[in-house]
């Protein structure tokens, strides 16, 4: 039987999805070519209020007895040595769902709320890579995918979903990925030996660089790097002789990476930006739409919650509504890129 919903990409923003719609009773398929658990490039951190998405969501508990680290506040170092220590509001109008922020590895995020999708009237299908899309007139109706064993198959269904991140397939099938100005490169690795982190992840800003160490997990801390992209060309199949040369010329944050070692590989990701547009036809695109290197945060979850309101504007509401969607309905959904655009930090 075919899905109410297709939703392409099983990371935050589409298992969200998936989890708000399942709620609804619409049927829901989500697939992502990976296996989970997996690593992902990404600051690990997200914000006090993001805590108030994932207890709706179903996983809050989950994630704090997963070992998800309490941070009370950021520490920022200026060129010039100057510190800021930012505490979390814990009173007045500004005060958060919780007074802390959470650090937690993506591998465990990300396979708690696939997880709890998997719980809900929800097919999940890893290892599954979309080739194409199924359109017919003004519409797309479904997708094509492969196997792990490399066997084509389609899937139709009233709605499709992109929310298969920075390089979405289903984005750029539609010619909605556009090159940004900012041209950047995070490297992140997992480290540890370094301590004193005192409850707060640290950010060391030396123009045109930044970095960030975000304590992660007992004695692992998520160090990324935002450079340039440019600047990394002349180090290409060399990217650990210049990830720890550029982490030297960070004057400040060099002395702090005293002790360290390595407890993972380095990952490298650029460019960072690529924005997406929302299609004046028959699909929406939930895409990862990042202007740096940051944090999950709440933008991809924010995202996904504000999302459905506008689904269930163009499905009717409720399960069995009219197949497809017509462009002039589609067309009215510009009205809402605005509130929908929620930066993922």
């Amino acid at each position: 039987m075919n899905p109410d919903i297709v939703i392409v990409g099983a990371g935050p923003a589409g298992s969200a999805t998936a989890i708000l719609l399942a709620e609804r009773g619409f049927t829901v398929m989500l697939l992502d070519k990976a296996a989970f658990p997996r690593p992902k490039i990404c600051g690990e951190y997200l914000s006090p209020e993001a805590s108030r998405i994932l207890d709706r969501l179903g996983v809050l508990k989950d994630v704090d007895a997963a070992g998800a680290q309490p941070l009370s506040g950021m520490r920022i170092i200026a060129p010039d040595g100057t510190r800021l220590d930012g505490a979390y509001p814990t009173a007045g109008p500004w005060r958060a769902y919780r007074d802390h922020a959470l650090a937690v590895p993506r591998e465990i995020l990300d396979a708690l709320l696939l997880e709890r999708a998997r719980s809900l009237p929800v097919t999940v299908a890893e290892r599954q890579r979309v080739t194409g899309l199924l359109v017919e007139g003004d519409r797309v109706v479904g997708v094509r995918a492969e196997d792990p064993e490399g066997r084509s198959y389609e899937v139709r269904s009233r709605l499709l979903v992109g929310a298969d991140g920075r390089g979405s397939i289903v984005a750029r099938a539609l010619g909605l990925l556009r090159p940004h100005r900012l041209r950047r490169m995070a490297l992140v690795q997992h480290v540890g030996g370094l301590a004193g982190f005192d409850g707060r992840g640290e950010i060391y800003v030396d123009p045109p660089d930044y970095a960030i160490l975000n304590p992660v997990a007992p004695d692992r801390v998520n160090l990324g790097l935002v450079v340039p992209l440019r600047h990394a060309v002349a180090f290409r199949g060399r990217m650990e002789t210049f990830f720890h040369a550029r982490l030297k010329q960070l004057r400040h944050l060099s002395p702090r990476l005293e002790g360290m070692r390595p407890v993972g590989r380095l990952r490298v990701l650029g460019p960072l930006a690529w924005p997406g547009k929302l299609l004046a036809a028959a699909f929406l695109s939930v895409t990862a739409r990042t202007a740096g290197f940051n944090t999950v945060d709440i933008g991809a979850l924010t995202a996904a919650s504000k999302f459905i309101l506008i689904l269930l504007m163009f499905i009717g509401g409720s399960p069995g509504g009219t197949a497809g969607v017509s462009v002039s309905r589609a067309a009215r959904t510009r009205r809402f890129t605005h509130s929908m655009a929620s930066p993922v930090a």
